[in-house]
């Protein structure tokens, strides 16, 4: 699991709006540095952590929210909750999928192995569904257009 960049802490010097632009782009270079093969069902880490990264992004924005124009704000906290859900339908297929895989070779009583067997299949395709509706959100264009927009957003700071 990747840990969240360190953020220098406030400086009472700093103007707050300075302090919302560099918290908020450090928060979403978060987003994006995790976004490589997120796509990945094997690499389920990268969900999780590209799912933190949203959240904590959308937490800086929330705080700064005053610092920034109210339109622009709305739309590009619209972008990242959206992702955000979308990552997290994703996650939570994987959380059910591990556990299931983990109680197949632990512990399944042999009455139940068919029917765990079949929640598991169940939840596989469930997951592929939600990487299907994962992908249109971290296409390369798509991220690229939410890094302008949070980027533009920084820079109204005020």
């Amino acid at each position: 699991m990747a840990r969240p960049r360190e953020v220098p802490g406030f400086d009472c010097a700093e103007p707050f709006a300075d302090a919302a632009a560099r918290i908020v782009g450090v928060r979403a270079g978060e987003v994006f540095e995790h976004s490589a093969g997120v796509l990945d069902t094997a690499g389920i880490h990268r969900v999780h952590d590209m799912r933190v990264a949203t959240r904590r992004l959308r937490a800086a924005m929330e705080m700064f929210e005053p610092c920034f124009p109210p339109k622009m704000f709305r739309k590009a906290r619209k972008e990242v909750k959206a992702l955000a859900d979308a990552l997290g339908w994703r996650r939570d297929r994987d959380v059910e999928i591990e556990f299931l895989e983990r109680f197949l070779v632990e512990g399944a009583d042999r009455d139940d192995l068919e029917r765990v067997k079949q929640l598991l299949a169940q939840r596989q395709v469930e997951q592929q569904r939600a990487n299907e509706d994962l992908a249109p959100f971290v296409t390369a264009d798509r991220l690229e257009k939410l890094r302008r927009r949070l980027g533009k957003l920084a820079e109204k700071a005020k």
